[in-house]
């Protein structure tokens, strides 16, 4: 490559231009290392594509679908003729409806695949990290110690989805904000059937078992790295493995569809439905991942 010596007509402009793509290149190791969470609005989170980073953005706040039908609360009345089930959002694992917010039908939904970390990297047995309730919780709300002894007792540990300080990067809780929450979504889950269907708890559940939204990461198909803003239907996908935990650039680990196929299959993540929506549209960061940057 020519070089230009100071004295030539170019040479100012040369320094320039090296001292922008200097800036640039600086930008971008921040960018990356860091997540980008400068960048984001508050009513923004990252996931990821197609092996890339993405940027959501929430028009609207979430819903937890009940159909008349469904007994949600498990107190043997359907909700059309239990008005006390209108009364809180129940967002319950594993349940699904049959149709979305709008109506449709679930089938043609698109699925937001929100990846819940179930390991925990040093073994925790300390009841006292899991995380307490944003805002106290709701009645009966598993928040804290509480919720601490309740996982060791179930899983053998605090998993890092319930750690009020997780030692993986996670999407969700935005950055700052308090464990349990992020932008638009529900502060509080269901897992009375998740529980069930692992053998934790008796099946059918007799009770709602609610906890603190975990700590979490998203994913979408490669079809959906860039969509308009439409409703989304939560699919958490428990992934046991910190090697299929993705980094928070991008650069490994589960950032796309398939990637996240593979770890089902071979037993290390499992997918499961819910009654659970988001409205955001999703499009791809256009910095992300620029390997050799």
């Amino acid at each position: 490559m020519e070089r230009l010596q100071p004295g030539t007509p170019n040479a100012g402009r040369s320094r320039r231009t090296g001292i922008r793509q200097a800036i640039a290149a600086g930008a971008c190791m921040i960018l990356v290392a860091g997540g980008a969470s400068a960048q984001l609005a508050p009513n923004q989170t990252y996931g990821f594509g197609n092996g890339r980073l993405l940027e959501f953005t929430y028009q609207q706040n979430f819903d937890c679908v009940d159909e008349p039908s469904m007994d949600l609360d498990f107190n043997g009345v359907p909700a059309r003729s239990d008005p006390r089930e209108m009364q809180t959002p129940i967002c319950q694992v594993i349940t699904e409806p049959s149709a979305d917010p709008t109506g449709g039908s679930i089938k043609h939904t698109s699925p937001l695949y929100v990846l819940v970390p179930m390991f925990s990297v040093d073994n925790d047995q300390n009841p006292a990290d899991a995380m307490p309730c944003p805002d106290g919780g709701r009645p009966g709300e598993l928040c804290g110690s509480d919720l601490g002894n309740a996982l060791i007792a179930l899983f053998g540990n605090v998993p890092e989805a319930w750690k009020t300080h997780p030692a993986v990067a996670t999407q969700c809780p935005d950055p700052g904000s308090a464990a349990g929450t992020c932008t638009m979504h529900a502060s509080s889950v269901d897992l009375s059937t998740l529980l069930a269907a692992l053998g934790k708890i008796a099946s059918p559940p007799t009770g709602n078992v609610f906890l603190p939204t975990p700590n979490h990461s998203h994913v979408v198909d490669n079809q959906d790295t860039n969509t308009g803003v439409i409703w989304w239907e939560v699919r958490p996908v428990l992934v046991f493995d910190p090697s299929d935990w993705p980094a928070a650039d991008g650069s490994s680990g589960i950032t796309s569809a398939s990637a996240m196929d593979a770890a089902e299959q071979a037993g290390r993540a499992v997918e499961v439905g819910s009654n659970f929506f988001l409205f955001f549209g999703s499009r791809r960061v256009a910095m992300q991942g620029m390997k050799g940057m």
